[in-house]
């Protein structure tokens, strides 16, 4: 039992659908499913720190592209751009419902190879069959319209100002908590930490929370993050998923940029955009291994001897700059093929996996959430086929990888 005073009992000992994880992708589901008028089920979301602190939810850019490697996966960011877009229409038009506004200042891959450069023509042509704006640029293209650039190494780069950009994702993520509990869902307070399974183990039928209460379920959905598979664990599953440390650095420059600067994708893997005022920057570490649920501690030689480098060489007005904040967040990284885990287990077969989104989790809720909520309602995806993403994948070792991972 916990000592936490902060838990709370649940309000029922049984529901339809016990969701582990209240954080965006989770808060997602949940919204999806209760507005759903065909499923009447009761739905429990069970999240141990309402603060959402050290989620990856609260670490977020917010950054949103169409620029993938997978069809599918451009066509979750096209949805999410149209949710973004006409956000208030999709809460019925509620008056308390404010609009979000899209910043498209679009994202540009640069190249700085042949090898890269093919695969940004071929991601080009995908992108623009499935209808998006995504162009390639020559290097005097780039500087004819970006100015402030250093391409002397460039070879290309791929530029989509249509639906690409960064938006206000905590808007829509407190508005899917606050539509959802409207809808009935209960938010608890509380942490999983055992799931008890039928005698063959084909289905978990109920879920032991920290405080002591056993929760019948009927499904059970793990939306937890970079904690996936301590959530998966508890059903006897485990799912390639592991927290990865990346770091984000807000700066600002003696010299401002005369206009907004995309989301650059430096061929060193360091990237960069505007913020207001101000610059974001951002990167992987060179060394990337897993890193423990807790460690959030920054690496200050990584700015110092990376970023401000490279982001200095390829925007040479960037020189002289100050540092304003920084923080190290958590991806919740799937090692097996870096896109998203979702659906039932091969054998647990009501347990749901919405996991595994290695950066891209806030631009794929929105149709991550739906496609779960229509799995549970109905069986089946019926907007967008997510097949590709299922679980099954993984226990057949047939990878469906994604290329166009920051």
């Amino acid at each position: 039992m916990s000592s936490n005073n902060n838990y709370s009992a649940p309000a029922r000992g049984t529901y339809d659908v016990v969701i582990v994880g209240g954080a965006k992708i989770g808060s997602s589901v949940a919204w999806f499913l209760s507005g759903n008028p065909d499923f009447d089920g009761r739905i429990l979301v069970v999240e141990k720190d309402p603060s959402y602190q050290f989620s990856s939810t609260a670490h977020t850019n917010s950054c949103m592209r169409q620029q993938f490697s997978r069809k599918i996966n451009v066509q979750i960011s096209q949805f999410a751009a149209d949710f973004v877009n006409n956000f208030q229409a999709y809460f019925d038009n509620d008056d308390r419902v404010p609009p979000i506004h899209f910043q498209s200042y679009g994202y540009m891959y640069l190249a700085d190879n042949e090898a890269f450069a093919k695969v940004l023509r071929e991601s080009q042509a995908l992108q623009a069959d499935c209808g998006a704006g995504t162009k390639t640029m020559t290097a005097a293209e780039i500087k004819r319209d970006y100015p402030f650039y250093n391409v002397d190494d460039i070879i290309v780069g791929n530029h989509n100002l249509i639906n690409e950009g960064y938006y206000d994702g905590n808007t829509v993520f407190d508005w899917w908590k606050r539509s959802a509990r409207e809808n009935g869902v209960e938010y608890l307070t509380n942490e999983v930490i055992g799931m008890t399974k039928n005698a063959d183990g084909s289905k978990v039928v109920s879920v032991t929370l920290a405080t002591g209460e056993v929760v019948n379920c009927g499904t059970v959905v793990n939306a937890s993050g970079p904690r996936a598979v301590l959530t998966s664990r508890m059903a006897g599953i485990e799912v390639p998923v592991e927290p990865r440390k990346r770091y984000t650095y807000i700066f600002e420059a003696e010299q401002p940029l005369d206009r907004d600067l995309p989301l650059t994708i430096d061929p060193s893997g360091v990237h960069m955009r505007s913020e207001g005022t101000y610059y974001l920057a951002g990167c992987p570490p060179d060394v990337d291994p897993a890193v423990d649920y807790d460690d959030f501690v920054q690496d200050h030689r990584l700015w110092e001897e990376k970023v401000w480098p490279i982001i200095a060489n390829r925007i040479p007005q960037f020189e002289a700059i100050k540092l304003i904040n920084s923080w190290a967040g958590h991806y919740a990284f799937n090692t097996f093929d870096r896109n998203a885990i979702l659906g039932p287990h091969t054998q647990v077969e009501n347990f749901i996996f919405v996991n595994g989104f290695s950066g891209h989790g806030f631009q794929q809720a929105p149709a991550m959430g739906r496609g779960t909520a229509e799995l549970i309602a109905y069986g089946e995806y019926r907007s967008l086929d997510l097949s590709p993403f299922n679980f099954q994948r993984i226990a057949d070792n047939q990878p469906f990888v994604e290329q166009a991972v920051i």
